[in-house]
């Protein structure tokens, strides 16, 4: 069959390269001018596969109040930022935020997570992808004894959902990360995670889209798409700047521009642009450098090792589309680079930067069929869309090609929010 892909992010490449893999004839339509320029361009470089958690869990909003008020805070909101669109998302969270509401989406990201991580194995046997990627774990540091008790609830949700960890103290934590031996006053303890790895979502979009290109892929960039056209229950084309496209199937892998596309069609999907920050430096001591990432759980923080960089990324910013880079986001995630591993690297040579992540209510993707017959969606993945990335993709391709699929499909698509 002849499909397009829309969008070029990490999740429209893995979609491409599932479905080429199949024998489809694939082209691939973004408006940049390359792969992984926006989300996926410099993202906190974890896969977490056993780190997959909703946003929306009980107690959520009471810490939300308290983040608030503080100078270094894991949430910020932009008054200016407060529309319609905002209030209706953070409403739709906030309902998301019982018990059994998170049990339920926490399996259902752990589904996805788990089998993307099954799928990264077979990936890297396939292929030789250099992302300077670490199969090391994620390391959840804990500044103090309280902060260290309450974790308790954690991690009988780990225990519950069969999540392999252990509980670390100081010394466990130094033995895991050598270079927290300099600051060993400031840890009271973590929790390790060793399943999740690391690595620059960048670098592996880009390689993956050339590989995809052995296999007969066609990127068709700097081309935007502007409205999709429908007759008899399916897509007809894709009207886009450089003319409309049409093909047998669609694949819209848009992330924050999808509402504005789908909203066309009569279709709805409750996405909303979470903004993120990043910074990206290079080393300066291997000694005082992290292994892999260590998540200050304080500050939801998390600091990655790449081959010979670091990247701090963190914040969660409701503040519309806008992609400013307001110095204060920059001292929130710099102090913890600077607090757990100084002199590790150049943080003034830092790169500075900010990408909208496509979040939905329940944290959890939205995957599979539409109300038209030849539309596929594989968008909403929030702060994990490099985690799911390939298992939502071989996933959405699975269903596209009209095959059964590996993991249960059920709660996965756009239909719970029927």
């Amino acid at each position: 069959m002849k499909i397009l892909v829309l969008g070029s992010g990490v999740i429209g490449v893995t979609s491409a390269w599932y479905l080429a893999r199949a024998g489809h004839e694939v082209t691939v339509v973004d408006q940049l001018e390359a792969p992984a320029m926006e989300t996926s361009h410099a993202n906190a470089g974890m896969l977490s596969f056993d780190h997959s958690t909703p946003w929306a869990a009980p107690g959520v909003p009471f810490k939300a109040v308290q983040w608030l008020m503080q100078d270094l805070a894991p949430l910020y909101i932009s008054p200016k930022a407060l529309d319609i669109r905002a209030l209706r998302f953070l409403l739709r969270m906030l309902g998301q935020c019982s018990a059994s509401a998170f049990e339920v989406n926490k399996e259902r990201m752990l589904r996805v997570a788990r089998y993307s991580a099954e799928c990264f194995k077979q990936l890297r046997e396939e292929l030789p992808l250099d992302y300077d990627g670490r199969q090391k774990g994620t390391l959840e540091l804990f500044r103090t004894e309280k902060d260290l008790a309450a974790a308790a609830s954690n991690v009988a949700i780990l225990e519950r959902h069969h999540i392999p960890h252990a509980l670390l103290d100081v010394d466990a934590c130094i033995r895991q990360e050598p270079a927290l031996a300099h600051v060993r006053e400031k840890i009271a303890g973590g929790v390790l995670l060793p399943g999740d790895e690391t690595g620059d979502c960048h670098k592996f979009t880009c390689a993956l889209a050339k590989a995809c290109e052995t296999r007969g892929v066609t990127f068709l960039m700097n081309t935007r798409v502007e409205a999709i056209d429908t007759g008899n229950g399916k897509i007809t084309g894709i009207r886009t700047s450089a003319g409309t496209l049409s093909a047998d199937r669609y694949v819209l892998a848009l992330g924050c521009e999808s509402p504005r596309v789908l909203g066309g069609i009569g279709i709805h999907v409750p996405v909303y642009p979470l903004k993120g920050y990043s910074l990206t430096m290079p080393i300066l001591d291997e000694d005082r450098a992290p292994q892999s990432t260590v998540m200050d759980q304080k500050y939801k923080v998390a600091v990655t090792r790449f081959d010979h960089r670091i990247r701090v990324g963190g914040v969660a910013e409701i503040a519309g589309d806008n992609k400013d880079l307001p110095p204060q986001r920059r001292a929130a995630i710099e102090y913890v680079v600077r607090d757990l591993f100084p002199g590790g690297g150049a943080v003034e040579a830092a790169e500075f930067w900010a990408g909208l992540r496509p979040m939905t209510p329940d944290s959890v993707p939205i995957l599979g069929s539409t109300r038209y017959d030849n539309l596929f969606l594989n968008i909403g993945h929030g702060t994990l869309g490099w985690t799911m990335s390939l298992g939502s993709s071989r996933f959405v391709a699975d269903l596209v090609g009209g095959h059964s699929t590996d993991i249960d499909p059920d709660g996965l698509g756009l239909d719970r929010y029927a």
